[in-house]
């Protein structure tokens, strides 16, 4: 008889709880893939948007009255369809980041709401951005442009590569004569106003802008400058002065506060685009951790 051999029992397989799971330490809390992913969709959707908005004649232009679309003229369409952009444009990026980024296993219910919020935030931030970057000649306009512009620096108009400067309307106002359009003079020693004269005028109307009010030296000046070229005696030439700096200041506080106007719906409009993008994330995620295999 021989002896019996114990045979080896085949190891068991584990079991999914016996399995080790890795560790949270170990899984990034950001997946950066996605909310790149999610960001350029979002700058793509808004340039989309944006040109429909153009083509459909919402779009938004210079904040001063006589140069471009004025701030003012900007009408309640063209306002509320820039908000459906940043709303439409920020839930889509959003959305996809929470649907595109790593499922986290081990961490709480509550976490992971706040990660995917984090995720629809950082594309909305990443996006504006990149959105900035591509437009960079609108935004200048918009913002940039109309706070130049406000500051009165005195560019020449129309000189290559700067901004338009509205000034020159009013310098017009103070060279024009009194006689039939293209008399120059009314006596042997006035002579039509020269591109020097222009830039003293410029620079005048500028500083008077800046400081908020005109010097009687100043305005006595650009009086003998205007009675030289126009033919108007000393008083009629302070006379226009007086009007067309009245004139100027009254454009400048119109534009002022049409842009602040703006600045305001443009806030609301990003806020809004921020809640989406973030609101949008969580629901990509729960879709994410929820999919069937």
């Amino acid at each position: 008889m021989q002896p019996s051999v114990a045979i080896p029992r085949p190891t068991e397989r584990p079991t999914l709880t016996e399995m080790p799971v890795r560790s949270e330490a170990y899984s990034a809390a950001v997946s950066w893939a996605a909310v790149i992913g999610g960001a350029f969709v979002f700058a793509a959707m808004s340039l989309v948007l944006l040109s429909l908005g153009t083509g459909l004649g919402l779009s938004m232009g210079s904040a001063w009255w006589n140069v471009g679309a004025g701030a003012e003229k900007i009408g309640k369409a063209a306002i509320a369809w820039f908000i459906i952009t940043e709303i439409l444009a920020s839930a889509l990026g959003g959305y996809l980041a929470g649907r595109l980024r790593t499922k986290w296993v081990q961490v709480h219910t509550d976490e992971v709401y706040f990660r995917d919020t984090a995720h629809g935030l950082l594309v909305w931030a990443l996006g504006i951005v990149v959105t900035a970057s591509f437009l960079g000649a609108a935004a200048s306009s918009i913002a940039g442009g109309a706070t130049t512009r406000t500051a009165y620096s005195g560019t020449a108009a129309g000189a290559e590569g700067s901004l338009p400067n509205p000034n020159a309307y009013f310098v017009d106002m103070l060279f024009r004569s009194n006689g039939s359009v293209g008399s120059v003079a009314t006596t042997p020693q006035t002579r039509p106003a020269d591109a020097s004269d222009r830039a003293t005028a410029e620079r005048i109307l500028g500083h008077s802008m800046a400081l908020g009010a005109m010097s009687a030296e100043d305005r006595t000046y650009l009086a003998q400058l205007v009675s030289a070229r126009t033919g108007l005696n000393q008083s009629d030439a302070e006379n226009r002065v007086s009007q067309v700096f009245g004139d100027a200041q009254q454009s400048a506080e119109k534009a002022r506060n049409a842009l602040a106007h703006l600045s305001l719906w443009l806030f609301v409009a990003l806020l809004a685009g921020a809640f989406c993008s973030s609101y949008a994330g969580t629901i990509g995620g729960r879709q994410r951790d929820f999919v069937k295999v």
